[in-house]
């Protein structure tokens, strides 16, 4: 690429921002068909970089040669990075799609492809161990199929710990495919939700990273379990400076995207009988370990609630959040 701009280097090693950051300008957006619109990567980039983010890791869609090549030449102009977030394909027949998608994203800059193998939730979706067991052979078909287009094309898939996969889980699947080109999304609070130690999950994962989905987490009590809840970086009870110089330890060149969602909590129901239907084997210690994190970690404030307002002050307290991370990244984790 050459050598920078000043501007672009400084740009070079920021906090990039993942499309969810801003899932409700993009759900607006879907109703009211703005002129420039954030589900268009260009324009999220442009936007990203004025509010001083360095990357974006969003979903690419089918971008055109020329829409490829400006995609790519604007992020390297400003010293910005992309990473794409890909649907891995479930069959054979989805192959030809999966490998234009690739295609795609590499023309436009991208190195890294961000994927989850289930949409939902673990402990909402299904009502089974084997109903759980039935996903995960579905999930290693996608991952054999996916990985020999992407290590044709030098491409780095980071699967991310979705309210999925326990920090055992993911190891074992990583150890089963055995392939430089797959690895991991780090996300730094979901698996709270499936009673795993936040830390102790940086540190397992950091050698396999290959982006990161960074965010602090809230925690409040309530009478099924524990509410969970994205708050600004800083004002939540997880350790980020410790988290970020863990995985830069590991891989210094890694890039870390904020995932700042804007929303109500999410119910963690760790108390009922319908959560621990797939995963018997979960230690009661890990229960009774998360349970104390939260009695420990009330927050001051009840955790913020947002559907009961407008749109106008949800999109506000929105970019707000993203803005305040973006300051505690740049004050806080030289990000």
């Amino acid at each position: 690429m050459g050598t920078l701009p000043a501007a672009a280097q400084q740009n070079a090693n920021r906090l990039g921002i993942g499309s969810s950051s801003y899932g409700v300008r993009f759900g607006h957006e879907r109703q009211s068909a703005p002129t420039h619109p954030l589900s268009d990567a260009l324009h999220f980039l442009e936007y990203c970089r004025s509010i001083g983010a360095g990357g974006i890791q969003t979903s690419l869609g089918a971008l055109d040669s020329s829409a490829q090549r400006k995609l790519r030449h604007t992020a390297e102009r400003h010293g910005m990075f992309i990473e794409a977030s890909l649907r891995l394909p479930g069959e054979k027949s989805g192959l030809s799609d999966f490998k234009e998608a690739v295609r795609i994203a590499k023309n436009a800059g991208a190195t890294v492809i961000r994927s989850v193998m289930l949409g939902g939730r673990r402990y909402e979706t299904f009502d089974s161990r084997k109903a759980f067991e039935d996903f995960a052979d579905q999930a290693w078909t996608s991952l054999t199929l996916a990985e020999p287009i992407l290590r044709n094309n030098s491409m780095y898939l980071a699967l991310e710990n979705h309210k999925d996969w326990r920090i055992s889980n993911m190891l074992a699947l990583l150890k089963r495919m055995s392939s430089e080109f797959v690895g991991i999304c780090v996300d730094t609070g979901n698996n709270i939700a499936l009673l795993d130690d936040p830390m102790a999950l940086v540190q397992a994962f950091a050698p396999f990273a290959r982006s990161v989905h960074l965010k602090d987490m809230g925690v409040e009590e309530y009478d099924e379990g524990f509410l969970l809840s994205e708050v600004p970086l800083g004002e939540g009870y997880l350790d980020i400076p410790r988290i970020v110089n863990t995985l830069r330890a590991a891989r210094p060149d890694l890039r870390f995207s904020l995932e700042m969602i804007t929303r109500d909590p999410l119910k963690i129901p760790c108390l009922t009988e319908g959560y621990w239907a797939t995963f018997p084997e979960l230690p009661g210690s890990d229960l009774a370990r998360t349970l104390v994190a939260v009695q420990k970690n009330k927050p001051a404030q009840p955790l913020p609630r947002v559907s009961h307002l407008g749109i106008g002050e949800r999109l506000k307290i929105e970019d707000d959040n993203v803005r305040k991370c973006l300051a505690y990244a740049r004050d806080h984790l030289n990000l």
